[in-house]
Protein backbone atom coordinates (compact mmCIF):
# COMPACT_ATOMS: atom_id res chain seq x y z
CA UNK A 1 0.00 0.00 0.00
CA UNK A 2 1.54 3.60 -0.98
CA UNK A 3 1.99 5.47 2.07
CA UNK A 4 0.07 8.18 1.06
CA UNK A 5 -3.54 6.00 0.77
CA UNK A 6 -5.29 6.29 4.32
CA UNK A 7 -5.88 2.69 4.74
CA UNK A 8 -9.33 1.71 5.28
CA UNK A 9 -11.69 2.64 7.58
CA UNK A 10 -9.47 5.50 8.73
CA UNK A 11 -10.45 8.70 9.22
CA UNK A 12 -9.74 11.31 6.66
CA UNK A 13 -8.36 13.50 9.20
CA UNK A 14 -5.98 11.14 11.05
CA UNK A 15 -4.98 10.12 7.85
CA UNK A 16 -3.84 13.86 6.91
CA UNK A 17 -2.07 13.96 10.64
CA UNK A 18 -0.39 10.82 9.93
CA UNK A 19 1.47 11.67 6.83
CA UNK A 20 2.93 15.06 8.46
CA UNK A 21 6.44 14.48 9.71
CA UNK A 22 6.95 14.29 13.27
CA UNK A 23 8.10 18.01 15.14
CA UNK A 24 11.76 17.73 15.21
CA UNK A 25 11.87 20.84 17.72
CA UNK A 26 12.64 23.04 14.45
CA UNK A 27 10.75 25.80 13.22
CA UNK A 28 8.81 25.76 9.56
CA UNK A 29 9.60 27.94 6.74
CA UNK A 30 6.89 30.06 4.96
CA UNK A 31 7.37 29.48 1.10
CA UNK A 32 7.21 32.15 -0.94
CA UNK A 33 4.86 30.03 -4.11
CA UNK A 34 1.43 30.41 -1.14
CA UNK A 35 1.20 34.93 -2.18
CA UNK A 36 -2.03 34.25 -3.64
CA UNK A 37 -2.99 33.61 -0.47
CA UNK A 38 -1.16 35.50 1.77
CA UNK A 39 -1.67 38.56 -0.60
CA UNK A 40 -4.69 38.97 1.40
CA UNK A 41 -2.95 39.56 4.59
CA UNK A 42 -0.75 41.91 3.47
CA UNK A 43 -3.50 43.83 1.33
CA UNK A 44 -5.20 44.04 4.27
CA UNK A 45 -2.57 45.32 6.71
CA UNK A 46 -1.63 48.13 4.40
CA UNK A 47 -5.41 49.12 3.94
CA UNK A 48 -5.63 49.10 7.91
CA UNK A 49 -2.16 51.12 8.63
CA UNK A 50 -2.44 53.51 5.49
CA UNK A 51 -5.92 54.28 7.06
CA UNK A 52 -4.02 55.66 10.49
CA UNK A 53 -0.47 57.02 8.84
CA UNK A 54 -1.02 60.45 8.64
CA UNK A 55 2.45 61.28 8.84
CA UNK A 56 3.09 61.96 5.23
CA UNK A 57 6.61 60.75 5.25
CA UNK A 58 8.16 58.48 2.42
CA UNK A 59 7.40 54.88 3.24
CA UNK A 60 8.75 51.72 1.50
CA UNK A 61 6.69 49.57 -0.62
CA UNK A 62 4.82 46.64 0.63
CA UNK A 63 7.01 43.29 0.21
CA UNK A 64 6.02 40.81 -2.39
CA UNK A 65 6.99 37.53 -3.96
CA UNK A 66 8.74 37.91 -7.23
CA UNK A 67 8.40 41.13 -9.63
CA UNK A 68 4.88 41.79 -8.92
CA UNK A 69 3.50 44.14 -6.74
CA UNK A 70 0.66 46.52 -5.83
CA UNK A 71 1.70 50.34 -6.76
CA UNK A 72 0.97 50.94 -3.48
CA UNK A 73 2.56 52.13 -0.42
CA UNK A 74 3.08 50.99 3.61
CA UNK A 75 4.04 52.52 6.84
CA UNK A 76 7.46 50.80 8.02
CA UNK A 77 5.13 49.48 11.09
CA UNK A 78 2.67 48.07 8.70
CA UNK A 79 5.81 46.06 6.59
CA UNK A 80 6.93 45.05 10.34
CA UNK A 81 3.47 44.27 11.46
CA UNK A 82 2.54 41.71 8.26
CA UNK A 83 6.12 40.10 8.76
CA UNK A 84 5.61 39.53 12.01
CA UNK A 85 1.50 37.51 11.74
CA UNK A 86 3.54 35.33 8.86
CA UNK A 87 6.25 35.13 11.08
CA UNK A 88 4.23 34.23 14.16
CA UNK A 89 1.96 32.09 12.20
CA UNK A 90 4.72 29.92 10.46
CA UNK A 91 7.88 30.68 12.04
CA UNK A 92 11.04 30.50 9.72
CA UNK A 93 13.93 28.04 10.64
CA UNK A 94 16.66 25.80 9.33
CA UNK A 95 16.88 22.69 8.18
CA UNK A 96 19.09 19.47 7.41
CA UNK A 97 19.45 20.00 3.61
CA UNK A 98 17.47 20.13 0.87
CA UNK A 99 15.76 16.60 0.72
CA UNK A 100 14.14 15.21 -3.05
CA UNK A 101 10.88 12.94 -2.09
CA UNK A 102 12.39 10.42 -4.94
CA UNK A 103 11.84 9.94 -8.37
CA UNK A 104 9.46 7.36 -9.45
CA UNK A 105 7.00 6.69 -7.14
CA UNK A 106 4.27 9.33 -8.25
CA UNK A 107 1.05 10.67 -7.09
CA UNK A 108 -1.36 7.76 -5.19
CA UNK A 109 -3.40 5.43 -7.66
CA UNK A 110 -6.03 7.69 -6.89
CA UNK A 111 -4.97 10.89 -7.62
CA UNK A 112 -3.23 10.00 -11.03
CA UNK A 113 -7.15 8.73 -12.11
CA UNK A 114 -8.15 12.16 -11.19
CA UNK A 115 -5.32 13.98 -12.43
CA UNK A 116 -5.55 12.23 -15.77
CA UNK A 117 -9.34 13.02 -16.09
CA UNK A 118 -8.70 16.73 -15.35
CA UNK A 119 -5.80 16.51 -18.41
CA UNK A 120 -8.94 15.52 -20.12
CA UNK A 121 -11.18 17.60 -19.51
CA UNK A 122 -8.54 20.31 -20.36
CA UNK A 123 -8.15 19.36 -23.92
CA UNK A 124 -11.74 19.82 -24.61
CA UNK A 125 -11.80 23.38 -22.74
CA UNK A 126 -11.67 24.94 -25.91
CA UNK A 127 -9.85 27.75 -25.01
CA UNK A 128 -8.49 30.72 -28.11
CA UNK A 129 -5.11 32.01 -28.88
CA UNK A 130 -4.64 35.28 -26.95
CA UNK A 131 -3.00 38.24 -28.40
CA UNK A 132 -0.59 39.82 -27.10
CA UNK A 133 -2.17 43.46 -26.81
CA UNK A 134 -5.41 41.34 -24.56
CA UNK A 135 -5.56 41.16 -21.15
CA UNK A 136 -6.42 37.69 -19.32
CA UNK A 137 -9.32 38.74 -16.80
CA UNK A 138 -10.46 36.47 -13.18
CA UNK A 139 -13.18 37.45 -10.72
CA UNK A 140 -12.66 35.51 -7.66
CA UNK A 141 -14.11 35.35 -4.08
CA UNK A 142 -11.92 35.97 -1.70
CA UNK A 143 -11.32 34.96 1.86
CA UNK A 144 -8.66 35.78 4.08
CA UNK A 145 -7.46 35.30 7.49
CA UNK A 146 -7.54 38.72 9.79
CA UNK A 147 -5.81 37.62 12.45
CA UNK A 148 -4.12 39.41 14.67
CA UNK A 149 -0.18 38.54 15.42
CA UNK A 150 0.12 35.61 17.58
CA UNK A 151 -3.74 35.40 17.52
CA UNK A 152 -5.68 32.35 15.94
CA UNK A 153 -6.68 32.42 12.73
CA UNK A 154 -9.97 34.75 12.06
CA UNK A 155 -11.38 34.31 8.53
CA UNK A 156 -12.74 37.84 7.27
CA UNK A 157 -15.89 37.99 5.47
CA UNK A 158 -15.30 36.45 1.84
CA UNK A 159 -15.18 39.69 -0.78
CA UNK A 160 -14.58 39.94 -4.92
CA UNK A 161 -11.77 40.67 -6.38
CA UNK A 162 -11.17 41.29 -10.30
CA UNK A 163 -7.41 41.02 -11.47
CA UNK A 164 -6.56 41.93 -15.35
CA UNK A 165 -3.10 40.57 -16.33
CA UNK A 166 -1.11 42.35 -19.74
CA UNK A 167 -0.42 39.00 -22.21
CA UNK A 168 2.59 41.23 -23.91
CA UNK A 169 5.35 39.26 -24.47
CA UNK A 170 7.32 42.06 -24.24
CA UNK A 171 9.28 43.72 -20.95
CA UNK A 172 6.57 45.70 -19.49
CA UNK A 173 6.11 47.81 -16.30
CA UNK A 174 3.09 47.94 -16.39
CA UNK A 175 1.48 44.12 -14.93
CA UNK A 176 -2.15 44.84 -14.85
CA UNK A 177 -4.45 45.76 -12.20
CA UNK A 178 -6.60 44.48 -8.92
CA UNK A 179 -9.60 45.93 -8.10
CA UNK A 180 -11.19 44.49 -5.15
CA UNK A 181 -15.04 45.09 -3.24
CA UNK A 182 -17.10 44.01 -0.58
CA UNK A 183 -17.18 44.49 2.94
CA UNK A 184 -13.78 43.77 3.88
CA UNK A 185 -12.01 44.11 0.87
CA UNK A 186 -8.24 45.37 1.09
CA UNK A 187 -8.56 48.78 -0.90
CA UNK A 188 -11.98 48.36 -1.59
CA UNK A 189 -13.23 50.03 -5.00
CA UNK A 190 -9.68 51.00 -5.86
CA UNK A 191 -7.94 50.27 -8.43
CA UNK A 192 -4.28 48.91 -7.20
CA UNK A 193 -1.72 48.66 -10.58
CA UNK A 194 0.23 45.72 -10.24
CA UNK A 195 3.88 46.72 -11.25
CA UNK A 196 7.01 45.01 -12.17
CA UNK A 197 9.50 45.64 -9.06
CA UNK A 198 12.69 44.04 -7.77
CA UNK A 199 13.20 40.66 -6.56
CA UNK A 200 14.26 41.62 -3.41
CA UNK A 201 10.77 43.83 -2.97
CA UNK A 202 12.92 47.45 -3.22
CA UNK A 203 11.22 50.30 -4.69
CA UNK A 204 13.52 50.04 -7.87
CA UNK A 205 11.35 49.38 -10.79
CA UNK A 206 12.31 47.66 -14.34
CA UNK A 207 10.66 46.04 -17.03
CA UNK A 208 9.84 42.54 -16.38
CA UNK A 209 9.45 39.84 -19.05
CA UNK A 210 7.48 37.31 -19.62
CA UNK A 211 8.19 34.31 -17.90
CA UNK A 212 7.49 31.55 -14.69
CA UNK A 213 7.05 35.11 -12.59
CA UNK A 214 4.69 36.97 -15.53
CA UNK A 215 2.91 34.08 -17.15
CA UNK A 216 1.63 35.14 -20.55
CA UNK A 217 -0.55 32.93 -23.16
CA UNK A 218 2.69 33.62 -25.57
CA UNK A 219 4.88 31.93 -22.87
CA UNK A 220 2.95 29.36 -21.43
CA UNK A 221 2.60 28.39 -25.04
CA UNK A 222 6.64 27.85 -25.46
CA UNK A 223 6.22 25.26 -22.99
CA UNK A 224 6.56 21.40 -23.90
CA UNK A 225 3.12 19.47 -24.10
CA UNK A 226 4.82 16.33 -23.57
CA UNK A 227 4.95 15.62 -19.69
CA UNK A 228 8.34 14.11 -19.56
CA UNK A 229 10.14 17.22 -21.29
CA UNK A 230 7.97 19.62 -19.09
CA UNK A 231 8.86 17.70 -16.11
CA UNK A 232 12.26 17.47 -16.53
CA UNK A 233 12.14 21.21 -17.63
CA UNK A 234 10.22 22.42 -14.54
CA UNK A 235 12.90 20.22 -12.24
CA UNK A 236 15.80 22.14 -13.90
CA UNK A 237 14.34 25.68 -13.82
CA UNK A 238 12.30 25.92 -10.62
CA UNK A 239 14.57 26.55 -6.97
CA UNK A 240 13.52 25.53 -3.83
CA UNK A 241 12.86 27.36 -1.08
CA UNK A 242 15.10 26.83 2.05
CA UNK A 243 16.50 24.02 3.31
CA UNK A 244 13.51 21.66 3.72
CA UNK A 245 11.59 22.12 0.48
CA UNK A 246 11.95 19.14 -2.08
CA UNK A 247 11.70 19.74 -5.59
CA UNK A 248 8.54 18.45 -5.75
CA UNK A 249 6.75 20.61 -3.74
CA UNK A 250 8.32 23.89 -5.37
CA UNK A 251 7.46 22.10 -8.78
CA UNK A 252 3.82 21.54 -7.43
CA UNK A 253 3.21 25.23 -5.99
CA UNK A 254 4.67 26.32 -9.10
CA UNK A 255 2.48 24.84 -11.48
CA UNK A 256 -0.57 25.57 -8.61
CA UNK A 257 0.27 29.09 -9.52
CA UNK A 258 -0.07 29.02 -13.23
CA UNK A 259 -2.95 27.05 -13.42
CA UNK A 260 -5.04 29.27 -10.94
CA UNK A 261 -4.62 32.24 -12.58
CA UNK A 262 -3.89 31.94 -15.97
CA UNK A 263 -5.23 31.35 -19.71
CA UNK A 264 -3.08 28.98 -21.43
CA UNK A 265 -3.45 26.58 -24.57
CA UNK A 266 -5.42 23.11 -24.02
CA UNK A 267 -2.54 21.15 -24.49
CA UNK A 268 -0.48 23.23 -21.88
CA UNK A 269 -3.13 22.68 -19.26
CA UNK A 270 -3.25 18.89 -19.67
CA UNK A 271 0.54 18.57 -19.64
CA UNK A 272 0.88 19.97 -16.42
CA UNK A 273 -1.44 17.96 -14.60
CA UNK A 274 0.24 14.95 -16.09
CA UNK A 275 3.07 16.37 -14.81
CA UNK A 276 1.38 16.63 -11.45
CA UNK A 277 0.72 13.25 -11.45
CA UNK A 278 4.47 12.65 -11.49
CA UNK A 279 4.83 14.07 -8.24
CA UNK A 280 5.35 11.92 -5.30
CA UNK A 281 3.22 12.95 -2.27
CA UNK A 282 0.43 14.07 -4.51
CA UNK A 283 -3.13 12.60 -2.89
CA UNK A 284 -6.97 13.39 -3.60
CA UNK A 285 -9.18 14.81 -1.67
CA UNK A 286 -13.01 13.43 -1.35
CA UNK A 287 -14.38 16.56 -0.80
CA UNK A 288 -13.22 19.65 -1.42
CA UNK A 289 -15.04 23.32 -0.69
CA UNK A 290 -14.27 26.52 -2.32
CA UNK A 291 -14.78 30.06 -1.22
CA UNK A 292 -18.12 30.29 -3.30
CA UNK A 293 -19.03 27.41 -1.06
CA UNK A 294 -18.84 24.79 -4.00
CA UNK A 295 -18.10 21.12 -3.27
CA UNK A 296 -15.55 19.90 -5.51
CA UNK A 297 -12.54 17.27 -5.34
CA UNK A 298 -9.33 18.23 -4.38
CA UNK A 299 -5.64 17.47 -5.25
CA UNK A 300 -2.65 18.35 -2.58
CA UNK A 301 0.75 17.32 -2.06
CA UNK A 302 2.04 16.08 1.78
CA UNK A 303 4.21 19.16 2.73
CA UNK A 304 6.80 18.56 5.10
CA UNK A 305 9.23 21.77 4.48
CA UNK A 306 6.52 23.88 5.66
CA UNK A 307 3.28 24.84 7.98
CA UNK A 308 1.01 25.13 5.67
CA UNK A 309 -0.64 22.91 2.69
CA UNK A 310 -2.22 24.03 -1.01
CA UNK A 311 -5.13 22.50 -2.55
CA UNK A 312 -6.75 22.88 -5.36
CA UNK A 313 -10.49 22.25 -5.98
CA UNK A 314 -11.81 20.76 -9.36
CA UNK A 315 -15.47 20.23 -10.36
CA UNK A 316 -16.33 16.68 -9.64
CA UNK A 317 -18.26 16.14 -13.06
CA UNK A 318 -16.48 18.48 -15.59
CA UNK A 319 -12.96 18.31 -13.90
CA UNK A 320 -13.16 22.55 -14.37
CA UNK A 321 -10.84 24.06 -11.76
CA UNK A 322 -12.87 25.65 -9.67
CA UNK A 323 -10.78 27.17 -6.67
CA UNK A 324 -8.11 26.85 -3.86
CA UNK A 325 -8.13 26.40 0.18
CA UNK A 326 -4.80 26.55 2.17
CA UNK A 327 -3.95 25.08 5.40
CA UNK A 328 -1.96 25.22 8.64
CA UNK A 329 -0.32 22.28 9.31
CA UNK A 330 1.58 22.79 12.31
CA UNK A 331 0.73 24.52 15.59
CA UNK A 332 3.08 27.66 16.03
CA UNK A 333 2.80 27.93 19.71
CA UNK A 334 4.48 25.25 21.80
CA UNK A 335 2.84 23.05 23.95
CA UNK A 336 -0.50 24.70 22.71
CA UNK A 337 -3.53 22.57 20.98
CA UNK A 338 -4.32 22.12 17.71
CA UNK A 339 -7.58 23.06 15.90
CA UNK A 340 -10.96 22.49 16.89
CA UNK A 341 -11.87 18.99 18.12
CA UNK A 342 -8.19 18.04 17.76
CA UNK A 343 -7.67 18.78 14.20
CA UNK A 344 -4.41 19.17 13.04
CA UNK A 345 -5.05 21.84 10.53
CA UNK A 346 -6.60 25.08 10.33
CA UNK A 347 -8.40 27.02 7.30
CA UNK A 348 -6.30 30.37 6.72
CA UNK A 349 -7.27 31.35 3.43
CA UNK A 350 -9.59 29.96 0.24
CA UNK A 351 -10.43 31.35 -3.31
CA UNK A 352 -12.68 30.71 -5.48
CA UNK A 353 -12.84 31.97 -9.86
CA UNK A 354 -15.65 32.93 -10.64
CA UNK A 355 -14.98 34.01 -14.33
CA UNK A 356 -11.97 34.00 -16.27
CA UNK A 357 -12.00 35.48 -19.75
CA UNK A 358 -9.91 37.24 -21.87
CA UNK A 359 -10.89 41.35 -22.31
CA UNK A 360 -9.28 43.93 -25.12
CA UNK A 361 -8.32 46.32 -22.33
CA UNK A 362 -7.37 47.08 -18.86
CA UNK A 363 -10.34 47.46 -16.70
CA UNK A 364 -13.04 46.23 -19.20
CA UNK A 365 -14.83 43.36 -18.12
CA UNK A 366 -15.77 40.58 -20.09
CA UNK A 367 -19.45 40.08 -21.66
CA UNK A 368 -22.06 38.15 -20.28
CA UNK A 369 -21.82 34.87 -21.17
CA UNK A 370 -25.34 34.79 -22.67
CA UNK A 371 -23.93 37.74 -25.18
CA UNK A 372 -20.80 35.66 -26.73
CA UNK A 373 -20.96 34.51 -29.81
Amino acid sequence: MNAATPPRGEDEADALARLLPESDGDEWELPPGRHLHHKDVLMQQIDRDTAHDTRGESVPAAPRRGPLRPAVLMPAAAALAVAGILAATLPSGGGDGVRDMGAGRGATAGAAVTLDRIATASLKSGTKPVRDSQFVYTRNLVQGNEGEIDEPVKLGAPYKEEVWLSQNPAPVTDIGMIRATGKGAPMAGQDVPIEASAVDGSDDTGALPEGPDRPTYDWLASLPTDPDALLKKLYAETEVTGERETKAQAVFDRIGDLVGGSVMPPENAAAFYKVVAELPGVVVVPDAVDAAGRHGIGITIEESAFATRSEWIFDKKTFAYLGSRGYMTKNHKPGGKPGKGGNPEVLYGSHAVLERAVVDQRGLKPEPASDRG
